[in-house]
């Protein structure tokens, strides 16, 4: 598997909940720390949670904390992004991201300057009544 694959977003209604998957199998075989990004239409793309390499660190930012808890299951090589009390403004595409830098032993919610170099292609969380 060359770049991580997400699903389970949908429509949901405001303090509902929702899970999404990662499929990743580079965090399975111990080489990646993998990241959870949002970006909403109009908006820059921000980082909402990781999970290091080995998932012993995670972080989350401060808009989904005590919200928002990430897992990883290196069975299943997938991480999960459970998602509690979901408001309207968590409206967004979510993306899942791979990184393999030798710094992935501590994650980061900031792409670039040489993390994250694999992304999937999105799922849309959409909250609404």
């Amino acid at each position: 598997q060359l770049r991580p694959v997400e699903s389970g977003g949908g429509l949901v209604q405001p303090g509902g909940s929702l899970r999404l998957s990662c499929a990743t199998s580079k965090f399975s075989q111990g080489r990646a720390a993998v990241g959870w990004f949002r970006q909403a239409p109009g908006k820059d793309r921000e980082g909402v949670s990781c999970i290091s390499r080995g998932g012993t660190a995670t972080e989350y930012a401060d808009s989904v904390k005590g919200r928002f808890f990430i897992s990883g299951d290196s069975a299943k090589s997938t991480v999960y992004l459970q998602m509690h009390s979901l408001r309207p403004e968590d409206t967004a595409v979510y993306y899942c991201a791979e990184d393999t830098s030798p710094h992935s032993d501590i994650c980061t919610l900031v792409s670039g300057q040489g993390r994250y170099g694999y992304w999937g292609q999105g799922t849309q969380v959409t909250v609404s009544s």
